[in-house]
């Protein structure tokens, strides 16, 4: 009696469970469409940080969050082609929460949230996470990860599975209706301009139209579309009717520099900012000497080498997909035009410098995309000294620009990227500050500013250095410089007197007394302007911007030009891309091995006797790269276990990344017993 009504019990529990999912089962879709709301209400909350503001972006645009719901609906109704649906829900949630999540930490250190191409930039990010995240915090993140996974892991083998019938002819043709209603949704909200498909702000336009649209938009809409109307006669218009005659160019080709400095402003532009001194009087100076004005870039707080990309190029970013890095995009596949093509053409060598790692953002590949002939980057350089978050100091450029101006007797084009104005901002107590600040509450928020405005002080003082030293250097100059963009200080356009967010400032510095011009510029229009002062007509780009600037049709046919240039027939150059990649040298200075020396105590240890060795300079020895001691510029220490007569050894420059990647390597050294001797070509 009592087996029985243990089993009728059981048999009741089952029964109410079955008739409990199916229940579930019959209002699964409904379900799933107030889940959606639900979800995308905590990612908006977690983006915005705020669950006030997000509720005021519901009250004033229902139609565009009620949209990124659907969208999000959608993607849910995968699970109608699967048996394990309530795996896939959570994976969905996941998905959807994590990457929610990740673009509310990315917009607490930056003011450009988490796009497509961020997906591209995960390598890079790896390289600086210590600055932005404890150690700890790492180690929390990857915890809860280990832990994210397993669960999964978990739910695939124990989730319930559906045990109705899978009608997949009817569910398959569903589900492609409902993709297709959400495509019909777009079209229709972008045409009533519910929605755009134009970022001219990103940050802006997350907020005006949702993570979820803005996101997926960033992911799928990259390169630049085909212009309507685009033909090989319409772009031989453009540049028959713009280019200015061939071979004529100035008498004067003076040496042609560009600095372009990282988070660099002037600090006075931010209304709730009390300081003590002005941080930047060197830079202030030359500004009101020199040809100067405001200087237009395509991001904020960060996106250092989309500026650098319009600044080489004269490309305008507005074309390409929103927060797109072409460095991560098409320029993995082609060469582009550039300054450094075109002024090789005349005669020009030309230079890349970056006190930061090589790799970053796959300079060491797409410079050569570019046409640099070298490259010097933070694992050439001696004599450095670090900010207290861990970047180079940028007054170590100096020598670095003097180097390549030296290594060459004609002209040269350097291009040269600071970082020591790179964010985090650290929030710790500075000891004797030179520029103090005040009149902020927020004590950690004081500590980042005085800090951020100290490191704009010692990159003034870095300018004022650069300068003398060019005013002492016999060779006709010129020196651009001009700050990337703002810093991650989440500022807003408000807190500025400009009230424009996308804005610093540059400054043409010479030694030729060239007139003096008070112009503002975009960073793609910089490099045009510069040549045109110095009656330098090259290139089809920047020629076209020499003639076009100001002019109807000027952006249309820009965006025409671009799109040939980069993805259509290339009609500009008579179907051919006429630019090969360059073989880019690392670094001005060869880096060579002169002599090995045994230590007559301990014969397992060697000293490597060379040029330029720095503290990335590594002993290979049997395609091993063996752990080396660092003396200084001319002495590498080494143990080689049982190194053989005629056995060879190459000293190889590292990569500072965690790839270890090898950036170059001397000619091989060949060792002999009891003589030493470099092997010949």
């Amino acid at each position: 009696m009592i087996e029985s009504k243990r089993v009728r019990k059981e048999r009741g529990m089952y029964m109410d469970r079955k008739k409990f999912i199916g229940k579930l089962n019959k209002y699964s879709a409904v379900l799933q469409a107030i889940g959606s709301i639900f979800l995308y209400f905590f990612i908006e909350c977690v983006s915005r940080h705020s669950v006030r503001d997000t509720i005021l972006f519901m009250k004033k645009s229902p139609l565009i969050f009620l949209y990124n719901a659907f969208l999000i609906f959608v993607t849910f109704c995968i699970v109608y082609l699967f048996r394990r649906r309530v795996f896939v829900r959570i994976l969905m949630v996941v998905f959807w929460a994590g990457i929610g999540i990740t673009n509310g930490v990315i917009l607490s250190y930056r003011v450009t949230p988490f796009t497509g191409p961020d997906l591209h930039l995960i390598t890079d990010a790896f390289k600086i996470i210590t600055v932005y995240l404890t150690v700890p915090m790492i180690i929390l993140v990857v915890v809860g990860i280990v832990v994210a996974i397993a669960l999964l892991v978990f739910l695939f083998m124990k989730a319930p599975k559906y045990e109705g019938k899978m009608n997949l002819k009817v569910n398959i043709p569903v589900f492609i209706l409902v993709c297709a209603s959400l495509w019909g949704t777009t079209q229709l909200a972008l045409r009533y301009r519910i929605i755009s498909n134009y970022f001219g702000n990103i940050a802006f336009a997350y907020e005006d139209y949702g993570f979820p649209y803005c996101f997926v938009t960033t992911v799928f809409n990259t390169g630049i579309d085909c212009p309507p109307g685009y033909s090989e006669n319409s772009i031989k218009k453009v540049v028959a009717d713009d280019q200015k005659s061939s071979g004529e160019q100035g008498e004067k080709k003076p040496n042609i520099i560009f600095l372009q400095l990282e988070s660099f402003f002037d600090p006075t532009q931010v209304e709730f900012l009390d300081l003590s001194e002005d941080p930047i009087p060197n830079f202030r100076k030359l500004f009101q000497e020199y040809s100067s004005g405001y200087f237009k870039v395509p991001s904020v707080g960060a996106g250092t080498a989309n500026t650098e990309f319009e600044a080489i190029t004269g490309m305008n970013l507005r074309y390409f997909g929103p927060g797109e890095y072409p460095y991560k995009t098409i320029l993995k596949k082609t060469t582009c035009e550039s300054m450094s093509y075109d002024l090789k053409e005349i005669g020009y060598t030309t230079h890349a410098i970056h006190n930061n790692e090589a790799t970053f953002y796959d300079r060491s590949y797409v410079f050569s995309q570019l046409g640099f002939d070298t490259f010097t980057s933070k694992e050439y350089m001696n004599d450095y000294e670090e900010t207290e978050t861990g970047w180079l100091k940028d007054k170590v450029l100096t020598k670095q620009i003097m180097d390549a101006l030296k290594s060459t007797e004609g002209q040269d084009y350097i291009y040269t990227i600071s970082v020591q104005g790179h964010g985090d901002y650290t929030e710790a107590v500075l000891e004797q500050p030179k520029i103090k600040v005040s009149n902020l509450e927020d004590e950690n928020k004081k500590n980042a500013w005085e800090y951020y405005v100290n490191q704009l002080y010692e990159m003034d003082l870095f300018i004022k250095e650069l300068v003398e030293a060019l005013s002492q250097y016999d060779e006709e100059t010129v020196l651009v410089m001009y700050g990337d963009h703002l810093p991650t200080m989440g500022l807003q356009v408000e807190d500025l007197k400009n009230r424009y967010l996308f804005q610093t400032e540059y400054v043409i510095w010479d030694n030729m007394d060239l007139p003096v011009q008070h112009d503002n510029l975009a960073s793609y229009q910089i490099g045009a302007e510069v040549l045109d002062r110095l009656d330098l007509h090259v290139g089809t780009i920047f020629q076209y911007h020499q003639n076009r600037r100001n002019t109807k049709n000027y952006m249309v046919d820009l965006q025409d030009l671009q799109y040939d240039i980069l993805y259509g027939k290339q009609y500009a150059y008579n179907g051919e891309n006429p630019f090969l990649p360059t073989e880019l040298v690392m670094g001005v200075n060869t880096i060579a091995i002169q002599d090995v020396e045994q230590d007559k105590k301990n014969k397992d240890n060697y000293y490597i006797k060379g040029d330029h060795f720095t503290a990335f300079s590594k002993v290979k020895y049997k395609d091993e790269v063996l752990e080396t001691q660092f003396i200084d510029e001319h002495t590498l220490e080494v143990v080689i276990e049982d190194l053989q007569d005629r056995d060879s050894i190459v000293v190889v420059q590292i990569a500072d990344n965690s790839s270890a990647e090898i950036l170059s390597e001397t000619e091989e050294y060949v060792w002999k017993a009891n003589k030493k001797y470099k092997k010949t070509k």
